[in-house]
């Protein structure tokens, strides 16, 4: 017995079938024959969308990936001040950087 491929539906039409099971004008079965798939999944899809609704109002401050760790970049920006300072107080190298480094 051959089978046919599964479909696949998009994000756009799993948010549209689940808003229209949770407004409640239809029954799940009327939701069925209209976009012809099953009740079962049009109840996943309800389930779900009710479940990942509170995470569109939850504050999110920036994700821990793009956090700076400060205390590194000021070490590192001391270490350059510090050889810096050491480069200018040597006249042999104040020469050899006011040539450009040649």
């Amino acid at each position: 017995m051959k089978r046919g491929k599964r479909r696949q539906h998009t994000a756009v039409f799993k948010a549209e079938v689940a808003l229209a099971a949770c407004r409640g004008d239809r029954t799940l079965s009327e939701l069925a024959q209209r976009f012809k798939i099953h009740p079962n999944l049009i109840r996943a899809w309800k389930e779900s969308l009710l479940e990942g609704a509170s995470s569109l109002f939850e504050r999110s401050g920036r994700p821990e990936e793009e956090r700076v760790d400060t205390d590194a970049l000021y070490k590192k920006i001391g270490q350059l001040e510090v050889e810096r300072d050491l480069l200018a107080s040597r006249p042999a190298l104040q020469a050899l950087l006011a040539r450009g480094g040649k």
